[in-house]
């Protein structure tokens, strides 16, 4: 019941916070504060269950830490399965790590309507979490849903100039895949019912299925299309710039924090393991698709002036290593691959708080009026210093160890597309050293000799979402070995799963 009950505080903390508004602003931020915490708190004792088998199919088990199967509506097989693993539990700690640290991002940004902004940002963070637990397909297209209205308020609400625009952008891009991803597992269940006669939304149950493989292949672009998207991956993309840089701070953190790391769930969990026949003849072509998003993320972001959006297309490109890892679909590359999800969420959601940041002391996100901001902000510079070198791969942190076990594992795959992807590498260190330097080193631009003694630094609120942050990087990065332990039952698992009933491009290492 710890899942449900995860799920009950961040639902019922988001009415709390929207209903507490009435008496005093500032409650709403409290009670999200503390919803989050005691998420976190009843979380926890999950890090010390002792993990059972459970057969997935043809002798094949993995290991889950819990499993609630209620019945919903019997006469379509679609029930309430929420199910935790090793895979499931990093990704819940790690939204509601972040959802905390959205909470701290905006105390002093969101001024009007905070407790409907508090609601918004608890019910998507709830959403999320069912995302990572259902294992009935409908339910888990439920939780995809619910994640992305809130989202859509977040931005079309307390965003920027353009906030109108990215955030109908954001719901067209999203809607559309859903649909896809709606339909596909509608004509999933429906064939595998006319195979086996038994109606059923089941993930154990649908594992396997006996459909016709140009079928199968069918419908696994569907669910494949709608991850990618969210991912996203290239040419899927163009809505990510515009919701990051008119989202305020808090749904940029969760957008790149937790919400494109459902996309890789999804494959990795839903797309390879239902139609690893058909994951086999798209594999090259997934990969060619991680390592363009690679190169084009980068070179993007080279080119902006505008330090959200230079953030949001290094996150194209970060996520690119996680399309090539997963389809590469080797242990090691798999296990890059998780470990980029956490290591991204990490740094990424610091970056855009500390683009809001500046923001919100500058009114600008423009870098070239920027400059010299390192003598005016010592704690904000050297603080953006440790994400920056983070983000470029430093090995001795978290970003490091995701990317080198991805380029690792799919060299045993794919040597050209590995080269290639490598430069991606290089392109990051050049566009993340120059915003460091545009940014906090060289001459102060005319904007800011006016504004350089009213320019606070980071204070107490900012310090206790950064230095977590900071020590969750430098654990991943110098003591990755706790996360393989969590997760390699479950990528094991899943790895024996599909190279059993396929030939996958990938060796096992």
């Amino acid at each position: 019941m710890t899942m449900i009950t995860i799920m009950a505080i961040l639902f019922l903390g988001g009415i709390a916070a929207w209903l507490s508004d009435r008496w005093h602003q500032d409650l709403p931020r409290w009670v999200s504060l503390l919803s989050c915490l005691l998420a976190g708190v009843v979380l926890t004792p999950m890090l010390f269950v002792q993990p059972e088998q459970m057969l997935l199919l043809d002798g094949v088990s993995s290991t889950w830490l819990e499993y609630v199967n209620y019945q919903w509506i019997p006469r379509f097989g679609i029930a309430f399965i929420f199910a935790m693993d090793g895979l499931g539990l990093l990704m819940v700690a790690l939204t509601i790590f972040l959802g905390f640290v959205a909470v701290i991002s905006s105390w002093d940004e969101i001024t009007f309507r905070t407790g409907f902004f508090q609601f918004n940002l608890m019910w998507t963070l709830a959403g999320v979490v069912g995302v990572f637990i259902s294992l009935d397909l409908f339910l888990f297209f439920f939780f995809w849903e619910i994640m992305l209205i809130p989202m859509y308020l977040l931005i079309a609400i307390w965003g920027h100039e353009n906030k109108s625009y990215a955030s109908m952008k954001f719901f067209l891009f999203t809607q559309a895949s859903g649909m896809l991803l709606l339909v596909a597992i509608l004509a999933l269940v429906l064939a595998n019912a006319e195979e086996t006669g038994i109606y059923t939304f089941n993930y154990f149950m649908l594992l396997g299925h006996a459909l016709d493989s140009d079928l199968a292949y069918l419908l696994m672009w569907g669910f494949f299309l709608a991850f990618v998207v969210k991912l996203p991956g290239f040419p899927f993309h163009p809505w990510l710039p515009d919701a990051h840089t008119q989202a305020p701070t808090a749904a940029s953190v969760l957008l790149a924090g937790i919400l494109l790391k459902t996309g890789a769930y999804g494959l990795i969990r839903f797309t390879v393991p239902l139609f690893p026949e058909a994951a086999v003849r798209i594999a090259d072509f997934a990969m060619l698709l991680g390592v363009l998003g690679i190169l084009y993320g980068a070179l993007l972001a080279f080119a902006q002036a505008d330090f959200k959006r230079l953030v949001a297309y290094s996150s194209v490109s970060h996520m690119g290593f996680v399309l090539l890892g997963i389809y590469a679909w080797t242990e090691l590359s798999i296990q890059g691959a998780v470990m980029q999800m956490v290591a991204h969420g990490l740094s990424t959601a610091a970056l855009f708080m500390i683009a809001g940041a500046l923001q919100h002391r500058l009114h600008t996100r423009d870098m070239t009026a920027m400059g010299g901001l390192w003598q005016a902000m010592p704690r904000m510079g050297a603080i953006t210093m440790f994400f920056i070198i983070a983000s470029l791969g430093m090995p001795g942190l978290g970003n490091f160890v995701g990317e080198f076990l991805v380029l690792l594992g799919a060299f045993q795959v794919n040597k050209l597309m590995t080269i290639a992807a490598t430069l991606g590498l290089v392109a990051g260190a050049v566009y993340a050293l120059i915003a460091m330097q545009r940014v906090f080193q060289g001459e102060p631009g005319d904007l800011l000799n006016a504004k350089r003694q009213d320019l606070p630094d980071f204070g107490m609120k900012e310090l206790l979402a950064m230095i977590p942050l900071m020590l969750g990087l430098l654990w991943l990065g110098v003591y990755p070995q706790p996360v393989f332990d969590l997760v390699d039952p479950v990528l094991a698992s899943l790895y024996e799963l599909t190279t059993n009933q396929t030939n996958w491009v990938g060796s096992d290492p």
